[in-house]
């Protein structure tokens, strides 16, 4: 069984929801990567996501992009993601799903990619801007590969293109909360609840829904997962931990206090 699923049935047998950690792979130094991991499973993350670096991150908003610039300086590269994946499944053996632009794929290679991606533990990968209309090689190599494919779902889409989405995504499906790119807010939209509902009605579980962008606070966490997501997605808020912190201890021990905060709020009454 794969990982990401066999997470969630653990998490729906133990009445908890998901909490899916992403950091920017690299940032602030690709030799703290898998520590950084480390502590956020110990916090309580239930998969962690890892983005890959990329200059042109279209979907991220100020946050994200200043940890893909720090990231880059430090000299991070696909290749290096896959092996801090490597370091990270060492110790921990939650499932691991990268975040990378479609550019970065189509250089290396689609099969390549997922040689490194399989060889280095990868359990999962988010491609933001790949539609389902030219994903077909992508899909059945990655099925090969047996990786989950995990597409996006907006506040715009459509009940129709929700059920073709749905044909392709696997593992989780990833419901974009906001229109816009990835950040810190204050407080969870209706469009975004509309979206829950609605993707729960299609899905009829098929497949757990994942909300993300915008995810920062337990009163968030609550409110998505009472909504009817399996799982919630934060970002930001961990990356602008990273970014607050010079001192790399306090860091890790921040991060380790906010993942606790966040997946305490993940269990359900």
């Amino acid at each position: 069984m794969k990982r990401i699923v066999e997470t969630f049935l653990k998490l729906r047998r133990q009445n908890e929801g998901g909490l899916i950690a992403y950091i920017t792979a690299g940032d602030p130094d690709p030799a703290y990567t898998a520590k950084i991991a480390h502590v956020l499973v110990k916090g309580g993350a239930d998969i962690v996501e890892l983005g890959i670096p990329f200059s042109d991150p279209i979907a991220d908003g100020p946050v994200i992009q200043a940890a893909t610039a720090r990231s880059l300086k430090a000299g991070t590269t696909v290749r290096k993601v896959f092996r801090m994946s490597e370091e990270i499944r060492k110790e921990n053996n939650v499932p691991l799903v990268v975040l990378s632009y479609f550019n970065l794929i189509y250089r290396m290679g689609i099969k390549n990619f997922f040689d490194l991606a399989k060889a280095s533990g990868i359990d999962g990968v988010v491609v933001p801007d790949l539609p389902i209309e030219e994903a077909d090689e992508y899909k059945k190599i990655a099925e090969a590969y047996e990786i989950d494919t995990i597409f996006l779902a907006a506040p715009s889409t459509s009940i129709e293109r929700l059920r073709n989405i749905i044909e392709y995504t696997s593992g989780f499906l990833y419901l974009v909360s906001v229109f816009g790119v990835t950040g810190i807010r204050e407080k969870i939209h209706d469009s975004t609840i509309k979206l829950i509902r609605m993707a729960h009605q299609v899905t009829c579980g098929s497949v757990p829904l994942a909300v993300g962008f915008g995810i920062s606070q337990p009163e968030h966490v609550k409110t998505v997962l009472q909504n009817g997501a399996d799982a919630v997605i934060v970002g930001s808020g961990f990356v602008k931990i990273i970014e607050a912190n010079q001192d790399r201890n306090r860091m890790l021990e921040a991060l380790y206090v906010y993942a606790r905060q966040l997946k305490t709020a993940t269990v359900k009454k």
